[in-house]
């Protein structure tokens, strides 16, 4: 072989090796982890991401605490931050983390067909994967169903007394007081928190559980709870919670004009993620029908994308109009609407 084709074989073996070492090298990048930050406590998500690496290959390492210790967190890591994916269960902390601008837009035309606008980002930093109807919730025995229609009636005197509900720090409360902040104004908005405090039947404790549960023991007569919370119940394996769970009727207010505050568990790529292949993934795989699937059945929850069938939980509620405001609004409202809260005495 003389020196022009022991270059020529050099070359072209070189080549092929470069060819190798770079399919090699995309191969690894794809198979990198996906470190994901997630507020999302719930045992049935493990059959979820075991489904992703299953289908993709990319292994889920999970950080799980509360949203805001999450949010803090990715602040003081800064630029340092291993975070690839941050999750949370509702739209008051994912625009906070938004606004501090921990999350990256992502342009992504899957997500974008699958999620209607009012559950997604404008700008891509975060989509919601599932949603929470915030609904009316009555004793079957006291309260007839078409006593109360709209949330605006919750702090009409004559359920003075009677009205059960979380504190004022409850971030689904101050989603639901944003929405209506969006809908009606500082001063309205002010007024109704003042209504349902004369209202309440006993002063604010505990979970969307213990509100349902007091109702159905006769501590009052009407809650306000996210109607996953019944499902749960509904599906429990206790007979006690299935038996208190039967004296519970859901009520979807405001089906005459702007329609039922929905609130979502969603996420967004980290802004200092390393892997960004594998987030995008990561977040495309929540929208696929399995994904959908697991939200649904795993935890009662409304999934984003039509054609899911619900559980038996949830689907006996019934069909109903969603508010079509767009989750960034109210999750922006969040803060001004606690100072409302506060101000009306909503502890």
């Amino acid at each position: 072989m003389d020196r022009r084709q022991f270059l020529k074989f050099g070359l072209a073996g070189s080549a092929a090796l470069t060819g190798v070492n770079l399919f090699a090298i995309g191969r690894a990048r794809a198979a990198l982890p996906v470190n994901l930050y997630s507020a999302r406590h719930y045992d049935t998500d493990e059959a979820l991401y075991t489904e992703f690496t299953k289908q993709t290959g990319i292994v889920i390492n999970r950080i799980e605490a509360g949203a805001d210790q999450l949010v803090e967190r990715m602040k003081a890591e800064g630029v340092n931050s291993p975070a690839d994916v941050f999750i949370s269960v509702d739209a008051g902390r994912i625009e906070r983390a938004r606004e501090m601008g921990l999350l990256r837009p992502l342009k992504s035309p899957v997500l974008e067909a699958a999620i209607p606008a009012h559950v997604r980002d404008p700008e891509g930093h975060w989509f919601g994967f599932s949603k929470r109807a915030r609904v009316i919730m009555y004793h079957k025995d006291r309260v007839k169903p078409d006593e109360i229609k709209t949330y605006e009636e919750l702090a009409d005197a004559k359920w003075k007394g009677r009205l059960l509900n979380r504190s004022s720090t409850a971030i689904y409360n101050q989603s639901l007081t944003g929405a209506m902040l969006a809908a009606h104004g500082a001063a309205r908005t002010e007024e109704w928190c003042k209504g349902c405090v004369a209202n309440f039947a006993r002063p604010p404790r505990g979970g969307d559980t213990d509100q349902i549960k007091a109702v159905a023991a006769g501590e009052g007569d009407i809650c306000v709870a996210n109607t996953y919370y019944l499902g749960n119940l509904i599906g429990s394996k206790k007979e006690e919670e299935r038996a208190l769970a039967e004296k519970i009727g859901v009520i979807f207010p405001n089906q005459s004009d702007r329609g039922t505050h929905i609130n979502i568990s969603g996420g967004g790529v980290a802004a200092h993620s390393k892997n960004l292949e594998g987030a995008q993934k990561l977040l495309e795989y929540l929208v696929s029908a399995s994904a959908q699937r697991y939200f649904a059945h795993g935890n009662n929850e409304y999934p984003v994308v039509g054609g899911i069938d619900l559980p038996a939980g949830i689907v006996g509620f019934g069909a109903f109009k969603e508010d079509q405001l767009n989750a960034r609004v109210y999750g922006a409202n969040n803060a001004e609407a606690l100072k409302i809260m506060d101000r009306a005495g909503w502890k």
